[in-house]
């Protein structure tokens, strides 16, 4: 192999590797903008913004999700149908909650 094939070789190499990290990083960002953790051993989900809703789904300590940002009658809702108690989530650093 040439001096020439090899420099093109790592330089693609590079290129290959900063795309990749690049899509990594872009993976880890919420598409809400905010995204909380977990402070609870373990965190119900419920269909409403209620203590006393049905319960639809667990989360466990330090979990990271996407959330909304706000807060409603002290929940935070997560997905359709899906709220969790705020008071039991934390915002990642960064994060616009």
């Amino acid at each position: 192999m040439s001096k020439k094939t090899l420099v093109i070789g790592a330089i693609i190499a590079v290129i290959v590797i900063y795309a990749l990290n690049t899509n990594k990083q872009a993976a880890g960002a919420s598409a809400t903008g905010c995204k909380v953790t977990v402070t609870a051993d373990v965190l119900n989900a419920r269909e409403t913004a209620d203590g006393n809703a049905k319960i639809v789904g667990k989360y466990l300590r330090d979990a990271q999700f996407d959330a909304l940002p706000g807060v409603q009658n002290g929940f935070r809702k997560v997905a359709d149908d899906k709220w969790v108690a705020a008071a039991f989530t934390e915002p990642v650093s960064g994060s616009a909650c």
